[in-house]
């Protein structure tokens, strides 16, 4: 058995530590030091605190080779994951080819460095490196950015104010064409993808038109 004769002075250092230090690991220390001051058996003070005879003497080791410096020191030791190693191959193969699950991610991370690790443990990785599940969303295949900048300052916004001043009536038309549509699903993926959509033909369409300024709503149905 570790032999150690306390101090009064000592021990009310161990007492501070034991209530007032931020981290758990060196309050429980503390308290299996306080109690072995005290001449309590190893065994009681391992049922007290809840540790193993082996953590309770590497305590003990620890305060006998530095005193209560040398516990206040925190060494966790935290394992590196396998996949972090290929974490640069993963990512740059993952951003051009984004997986749609996890049994897909796993299969590839398998077959680009020979790891094979449980969904769970391939989830986590791949939200460490920034990915997460994302919807993929959709843009209209004839889209003009900067046509639409020119339209909203050189004919939208002029009409608007006319409208507002009851010169004009402005309303805003949009449609909703049911059964032909693309159906999105899930990609893990960096960022959120878009690809572009069909325009669809035979449908159900249902039309809006918005007064800008009033807000009356009116409806047109019809089969396309």
């Amino acid at each position: 058995m570790i032999k150690i004769e306390f101090t009064k002075e000592e021990v009310e250092k161990l007492l501070y530590e034991r209530y007032n230090h931020p981290h758990l690991m060196v309050q429980r220390k503390a308290e299996a030091l306080i109690l072995k001051s005290h001449g309590l058996k190893h065994k009681d003070i391992c049922r007290i605190t809840d540790i193993t005879g082996n953590t309770l003497r590497s305590y003990l080791c620890e305060y006998q080779k530095g005193g209560i410096e040398e516990i206040k020191k925190v060494n966790l030791y935290k394992p590196r994951s396998e996949m972090m190693n290929h974490a640069e191959t993963i990512e740059n193969y993952f951003k051009k080819n984004p997986p749609a699950g996890i049994k897909e991610a796993m299969a590839k991370i398998k077959e680009l460095t020979g790891i094979n690790r449980t969904e769970n443990r391939v989830r986590e990785f791949l939200r460490r490196i920034g990915m997460k599940r994302r919807k993929i969303g959709m843009i209209p295949a004839k889209a003009d950015t900067e046509e639409q900048e020119k339209f909203l300052k050189t004919e939208m916004t002029p009409r608007l104010e006319e409208a507002k001043a009851g010169n004009r009536a402005v309303f805003f038309v949009d449609g909703a064409h049911f059964v032909l549509s693309p159906f999105l699903g899930y990609l893990w993926s960096f960022v959120r993808i878009f690809i572009k959509a069909p325009s669809g033909r035979q449908r159900f369409s249902v039309l809006g038109a918005l007064n800008a300024v009033n807000h009356e709503l009116i409806l047109y149905t019809a089969i396309i």
